[in-house]
């Protein structure tokens, strides 16, 4: 259950009446479930507890930057809980593309990287990082609860910039016009990624550009706008030259006359002629499928914030938005609910020297890596069927010797997961209508409730009292199932230093390593390579080509990241990285976050602190970490 529940400032309406034409409250902005909406907004903004997780860097806790695994709306309570506001707003919410987005798995080792099929294209490691499958309705409604809290703890003179595209960008214009004010709106924003390959196979233009939707909190002309130039393309500079001389036409005056100036700017316009990264590039990607390059978030924070202020990304993703802002001078506030997202976003601050807060949002929604992950296992988990014969608000059924038991599972993966009276009175009234005879309990799982008395009264009216229900809470189900990889690691030993034997480090070794998951996505990974060789050999009726990828007798090659903590020895305790060795896919390392290294990972990790290490934490190239604690 939430804390409490923080209301959205400066009241639930704000926003709401700007508009003449489209009106919330007036019912013309009507699609389905924006009462519910409107009624989730009015009840405020969940808070949960927070806890803190790591501390990295100096001085973390006086740095005032936050990396938060959690939801927006639940990061947006905990912000004004603690009265915090921030100064620019960039968000890279999903699109409604239809998609499912993964992040590539490689092995930390060269065979993986070797293997190929002449002809074919070589199938990926991917784990699932989010699903962007919505219907319109639920989208626009998860998408406005997510505006109304981020307006919440924007400052007076803040700046939004909404990072969309062509599936959804010009419905959530309208609830932007809604929440901030058609007369904020300041620009439309086009991102053109001119180095896009064409896609031939479609009869289309290729689709090339993104929408960036900028709106100011208050008036769009006291918020904070700094004029930007940038270098004239080499060709538009001499296209210029000739016909105006040497001079170039670079501004007007208060009277509007036109300013001929030599120089070889051009102030910048609503048009970003910035290149997309691409898969080749060797500097910036990180294997995230949605990463968007530094230049433009640089061009976004240079234009709308000044040094020492904060720049808050509540999608975060591969935390480029904090990267530039720690580069730039700025404080920085992001989160996300992708394991992944969090774990790359840190390990980039980490390489940055950027002092931070790590911390969790304890609501019940990050259960496993992500919320698509952990609904595809719950049915698994509970010994879940699927059943046709039962009415459609019921996820499945278990059955045991109890019988036939209908079964709700709240989804994880939208907008809503509060069990709030008006779905209970949905599976009462409805779903409890039609059950076949023999059902004589049902069971309704919740991650958290919003009114009990509203909910048990509503269980007292059920239709049929001979049928009983079964409330459950799913953060107990899932604390019981812990998933842990097995190391074998030698105890902690002090050894000369390299190159000054004089001196001692601590040192661990590693001697062996496994990971379930890490096998079972290679048994996938290679299935998938079977079948295509198969393919291939029948379509040419050539003899079958195929080794599956092995690991190692050691497995280390299946470790991403090991940490060292020399500070605390409790489990639950804030996790201190007083040593770390970050393994690239080809095996070099980068110690401490710092510059990679050209030597092969041996399995060694070393600490200079004088103090014995206590505990050792492992990360998978899945994202799963566990930690080992020291024997005295």
């Amino acid at each position: 259950m939430p804390i409490r529940y923080e209301s959205y400032q400066p009241n639930h309406l704000a926003g709401m009446a700007w508009l003449d034409n489209f009106q919330r409250t007036r019912r013309t902005l009507a699609y389905k479930g924006c009462d519910d909406t409107t009624r989730r907004v009015i009840r405020g903004m969940p808070l949960h507890e927070v806890t803190l997780t790591e501390p990295v860097g100096s001085r973390p806790d006086e740095s005032g930057n936050m990396l938060i695994h959690g939801e927006c709306i639940a990061t947006c309570a905990y912000l004004k809980s603690r009265n915090v506001k921030v100064d620019l707003v960039y968000i890279d919410p999903p699109f409604a593309s239809g998609a499912n987005y993964a992040k590539k798995i490689r092995l930390r080792s060269a065979a993986l990287q070797n293997v190929q099929i002449e002809g074919e294209a070589e199938p990926d490691m991917e784990e699932q990082m989010y699903s962007d499958i919505w219907t319109k309705e639920s989208y626009l409604n998860w998408m406005y609860e997510n505006l109304m809290a981020i307006k919440t703890v924007m400052s007076e003179t803040a700046t939004i910039y909404v990072h969309l595209d062509w599936h959804i960008g010009h419905y959530v214009k309208i609830l932007l016009d809604e929440v901030f004010g058609e007369q904020n709106f300041k620009n439309e924003v086009v991102w053109y990624y001119y180095n896009k390959m064409p896609d031939k196979r479609k009869p289309i233009f290729t689709r090339s550009h993104d929408v960036i939707y900028v709106y100011s909190k208050s008036s769009a002309n006291d918020s904070l706008f700094h004029l930007l130039t940038e270098k004239r393309d080499t060709a538009i500079k001499q296209l210029v030259r000739k016909k105006v001389g040497k001079k170039m036409i670079n501004a007007r005056d208060e009277d509007g006359n036109v300013l001929y100036r030599e120089t070889d700017e051009r102030i910048i316009d609503d048009v970003w002629r910035i290149p997309m990264l691409q898969p080749a590039d060797t500097v910036e990607p990180v294997d995230y499928a949605t990463q968007k390059p530094e230049a433009l978030l640089e061009r976004i924070i240079r234009a709308s914030s000044d040094e020492g202020m904060v720049v808050a990304d509540f999608f975060g993703g591969s935390g480029t938005t904090a990267v530039v802002a720690q580069r730039l001078g700025r404080h920085f506030i992001t989160c996300d609910i992708n394991t992944n997202s969090i774990q790359t976003t840190r390990d980039r601050l980490v390489a940055a020297g950027a002092s931070f807060q790590r911390m969790m949002v304890r609501d019940g929604v990050s259960l496993f890596r992500n919320p698509v992950q952990t609904q595809e296992r719950l049915p698994a988990m509970i010994g879940m069927f699927q059943d046709a014969t039962l009415p459609s608000v019921w996820s499945g059924c278990i059955i045991n010797s109890r019988g036939k038991q209908p079964v709700y599972l709240p989804s994880l993966t939208q907008y809503e997961r509060v069990l709030d009276p008006t779905t209970m009175s949905t599976l009462i009234f409805d779903g409890m209508m039609d059950l076949p005879e023999d059902v004589r309990n049902v069971i309704i799982y919740y991650v958290d409730v919003e009114d009990w008395d509203a909910i048990n009264d509503l269980i007292g009216r059920r239709p049929d009292p001979r049928i009983s229900v079964e409330l459950r809470d799913l953060k107990q189900l899932l604390d019981e199932y812990v998933f842990e990889d097995d190391a074998d690691f030698s105890s902690p030993a002090q050894v000369p230093m390299a190159g000054k034997p004089m001196f001692h480090v601590w040192q661990v070794t590693l001697h062996s390593f496994h990971s379930d998951r890490v096998c079972r996505m290679l048994d996938a990974f290679n299935q998938k390579r079977y079948a295509q060789a198969l393919k291939r050999a029948e379509r040419e009726g050539s003899a079958l080509q195929y080794s599956p990828v092995t690991m190692s007798e050691s497995q280390l090659e299946a470790i991403e990241w090991v940490s060292l903590d020399c500070t605390e020895a409790a489990p639950s305790a804030p996790w201190h990285s007083d040593a770390e060795v970050k393994i690239e896919p080809d095996c070099t390392v980068r110690i401490g976050g710092g510059e990679k290294n050209r030597m092969l990972w041996d399995g060694i990790i070393q600490t200079l602190d004088d103090r014995c290490p206590l505990r050792m934490r492992i990360r998978n190239i899945c994202g799963d970490e566990t930690t080992y604690i020291f024997n005295p």
